[in-house]
């Protein structure tokens, strides 16, 4: 392998990641310095997005220590680009932590980049905030990150100016993309968990956002124009809307009810934390600050960048939250909100479109859908799991779901998720392969001890994941960790209550049975051995040993082998036998 030409130092950190993977997609040989022990956490972030690794070397290296590590060791003397993307980020951090990192790691870096024979720059990234320079956050006191940060600034360009090293300095304001957890995704959390009565500020209160692609493309451009040595740049995106109305875009975007009140920031910092739910240094970053971009924007311009859409931006990130539960799980970069309904998956061509059952979410067919190893559609049933409330028509929702899709998928619910698939089914036989029934309440014994108890909808709340799993007899896992954190949420235990309910009523049974009956397309039933039908049906069904009325969590490998035997039995079927296959 050829010797690295770039160091990124912070590389298996948030931005430092993104920008070993876009230095790599522009040929460039990287070598990659992380904190001992997270050499496996980058490879498999790189892993995850297909990188060739072939022009990548990690290395071992702690800022703190004055050898540098292994990397101190290293022979990178045909260096010529260094980014220093290593910090110290976290609120509440102690302050020798905060200097240890953030000031003197800083330095190390910039005298050993000063150490090599070709070097054309150095990049270090700061914040924003650095640019005010009587903002609290510069006060140890408030906050020993932001207060570390305004300090190396200082010290850094002075050293610079001494050893001759070409330095620039990058400052972004905050960086939206997967896996930024931290500051406003605290807020956005809040929003969508109910629990954000009032903001901070007022009208003219700004948090500006940055998207995370554009400042890593930046980054890029730095070292390539040579007028940019010796400056520094505040990096941001001027369409930043002001805190209330960024809050009240995402409210619309992800269905909830956004704060109507905002507290004026000298009150809010007079108050008790533990009554407003903010700090002293959360909020010594939300002002009416404006900043100058001229100079980072022209940099962009000369290269034809453009920063995307601010509300396309935060409507991803929001995206990306809602699907990782705020860090708290693995994300799935195909789910995103559509009016208001949870979506995940392939829109225009699934095999199979998958609906759940109660009290899950879609989350409940991820890891069938993950050992179908074809193309899947997945949704949360209205009001429920993450989706809003409906509006329109009972089945609207349905069918503007399967408005996009050009084939004919075959269409899979469980439990109460089996009534929106027959009804569609018989409404547009046209537009489907088949039905698979996985566990039909319809069709089982009424009634439950949930339903029976008038606080059905407290206790469900209530529940912890792991009593959740336990209710259900299936495994704790990310499918009932999403499941618990969905009814904790405003109004969505007793939705779910009330939706099994209406489902358990004799009539409902009646005319779910009846829709069976109407069908015109093929029929498979799926069965737990544990949790059989009560009604005697002539429609084929697959019995999974061992199993109860969740399958495809227990037993998520048979169940994705039946999945598959059904669909090549429905595509061997000639259009006579689809046709009458009911009658």
């Amino acid at each position: 392998m050829d010797t690295p030409d770039t160091v990124v130092f912070g590389a298996a950190g948030f931005i430092g990641r993104s920008l070993v993977a876009r230095l790599l997609e522009q040929g460039r040989t990287v070598a990659a310095a992380v904190r001992p022990g997270s050499a496996d956490r980058l490879q498999a972030w790189l892993d995850d997005r297909d990188l060739d690794r072939s022009r990548l070397t990690v290395l071992d290296c702690d800022i703190t220590d004055p050898g540098l590590g292994a990397l101190g060791t290293a022979q990178l003397d045909e260096v010529r680009d260094v980014y220093n993307c290593a910090a110290q980020f976290s609120f509440g951090l102690d302050h020798a932590v905060a200097r240890a990192v953030n000031i003197d790691g800083a330095v190390r870096i910039l005298h050993w980049s000063a150490s090599r024979p070709r070097l054309r720059r150095l990049v270090h990234i700061t914040g924003y905030r650095v640019t005010v320079p009587e903002s609290a956050e510069h006060d140890y006191s408030v906050s020993a990150y932001g207060a570390s940060k305004f300090e190396a600034d200082a010290v850094l360009r002075e050293q610079a100016n001494s050893v001759a090293v070409p330095l620039t300095i990058a400052n972004p304001s905050t960086v939206l993309g997967p896996g930024q957890y931290i500051g406003l995704a605290e807020l956005v959390r809040d929003l969508w968990n109910g629990d954000l009565p009032a903001l901070p500020g007022n009208a003219e209160t700004l948090l500006p956002i940055l998207d995370l692609d554009y400042f890593i493309d930046f980054l890029t451009l730095l070292p390539e124009q040579a007028d940019t040595a010796g400056k520094s740049y505040t990096v941001l995106d001027p369409a930043s809307p002001p805190l209330p109305e960024m809050i009240g875009l995402l409210a619309r975007h992800m269905h909830v009810r956004a704060p109507r009140f905002t507290i004026p920031l000298p009150l809010v910092a007079r108050l008790p934390g533990k009554l407003t739910g903010v700090d002293r240094e959360r909020l010594s970053f939300v002002a009416g600050d404006r900043y100058d971009t001229s100079p980072a924007d022209a940099v962009a311009e000369r290269a034809g960048l453009t920063a995307p859409a601010a509300g396309t931006v935060l409507r991803a990130w929001a995206d990306h939250l809602v699907s990782s539960r705020f860090g708290a799980g693995r994300a799935d970069p195909a789910a995103g909100f559509d009016r208001g309904l949870w979506i995940s998956g392939e829109r225009k061509s699934p095999e199979f479109v998958l609906l759940h059952g109660l009290p899950t979410d879609s989350e409940a067919w991820r890891e069938v859908r993950d050992l179908v190893g074809v193309p899947t559609l997945a949704a949360d049933l209205p009001g429920l799991g993450r989706s809003a409330p409906g509006t329109g028509e009972p089945d609207q929702w349905l069918d503007d779901l399967m408005a996009p899709v050009t084939g004919r998928p075959i269409l899979v619910g469980h439990s109460l998720g089996c009534v929106p698939v027959l009804r569609y089914a018989r409404a547009h036989p046209d537009r489907v392969a088949g039905v698979v029934l996985v566990a039909p309440a319809f069709l089982q014994p009424r009634g439950s001890w949930l339903l029976r108890t008038p606080i059905a909808a407290a206790l469900l709340r209530r529940l912890s994941a792991e009593r959740l799993a336990a209710a259900l007899r299936v495994p704790a896992g990310p499918a009932i960790e999403s499941a618990s954190a969905n009814l904790r949420r405003p109004g969505v235990a007793r939705r779910t209550v009330a939706a099994l309910r209406a489902a358990s009523r004799p009539r409902a049974h009646t005319a779910a049975r009846r829709l069976l009956d109407e069908l015109t397309v093929p029929v498979h039933i799926v069965a737990g051995s544990d949790d059989p039908l009560a009604t005697p049906v002539t429609t084929p069904i697959t019995e999974i040993d061992d199993a109860g009325h969740y399958p495809h969590l227990t037993h998520p490998g048979e169940s994705a082998r039946t999945l598959d035997a059904v669909r090549q039995n429905f595509a061997n079927r000639s259009p006579a036998e689809t046709a009458t296959s009911r009658h």
